[in-house]
């Protein structure tokens, strides 16, 4: 078993358990102490885990989201890319999806006017942005989130269950082998619902959105075209043969 197999391994081990023992990790995967305990150390480098005595536990909270503020001011460079980048693939007279996160209001301002599109938001500052750059903009209704500025709940789904989207664009907290992931269930459902009714989908996330796993899983891997800035030659391989990989042409 190749090291890359071994570590996605540990790490479901982790989803499951929350803490696991080397030689739990051994059985599972066949491997050596040694090995196993390498491995480890490389998952904590990347701050995926934490190395405790006799094993390991994760070091991250499936449920933990920043508000926007804390989320605006993590990786904005990179935010600005992926939103450039993203906003490109939007076309004349297209009605697209934008979700809720700071990833996506990074697009609003490179949005084409006067080309008549429409723009479907659950976000409050994205629609009050798109206001102001005089595009057409719904509003979709609901549950106002504190934290997100996200709209959410049975009254949006009710909505979205009537629209359909040229494109959607989502932001997205976690992108592992499972697919994509996000700590909210409201916000999940949501995501997941644009989805389907959209004919092309594009996540936007960050690298260090990368191998990070959250509470509610929205979508499979290859269910969308991740918009990313830049990913290191591992990561790009472990990803590319399961989804399509779009990195940003600075």
């Amino acid at each position: 078993m190749l090291a890359e197999e071994r570590q996605q391994m540990i790490l479901e081990m982790l989803k499951a358990n929350q803490f696991v023992k080397v030689q739990e990790i051994c059985s599972q995967t066949h491997g050596s102490e040694s090995s196993v305990r390498r491995d480890l150390q490389t998952l904590e480098e990347k701050g995926l885990l934490e190395r405790v005595h006799g094993g390991a536990k994760i070091n991250y909270t499936l449920q933990n989201e920043p508000d926007m503020f804390g989320k605006a001011s993590q990786h904005p460079h990179a935010k600005e890319l992926i939103g450039k980048q993203a906003a490109q693939h939007v076309k004349p007279e297209d009605v697209i999806f934008l979700d809720a996160g700071t990833t996506t209001l990074a697009m609003v301002d490179y949005l084409p006017q006067d080309q008549g599109i429409t723009v479907v938001t659950n976000g409050i500052l994205h629609a009050s942005a798109l206001a102001e750059r005089h595009i057409k903009t719904i509003m979709v209704g609901g549950l106002l989130k504190e934290t997100t500025k996200a709209i959410v709940g049975v009254d949006a789904l009710n909505q979205l269950s009537k629209l359909r989207f040229n494109k959607a664009f989502l932001g997205i907290n976690g992108v592992d082998q499972d697919g994509y992931t996000t700590p909210d269930p409201d916000e999940a459902a949501i995501k997941e619902f644009a989805l389907t009714k959209s004919q092309v989908t594009f996540v936007l996330a960050d690298s260090s959105k990368f191998n990070k796993v959250s509470f509610v899983n929205v979508a499979p891997l290859n269910a969308a075209t991740i918009i990313v800035e830049k990913l290191s030659a591992k990561l790009l391989h472990s990803f590319k043969s399961q989804t399509r990989i779009e990195e940003v042409q600075e």
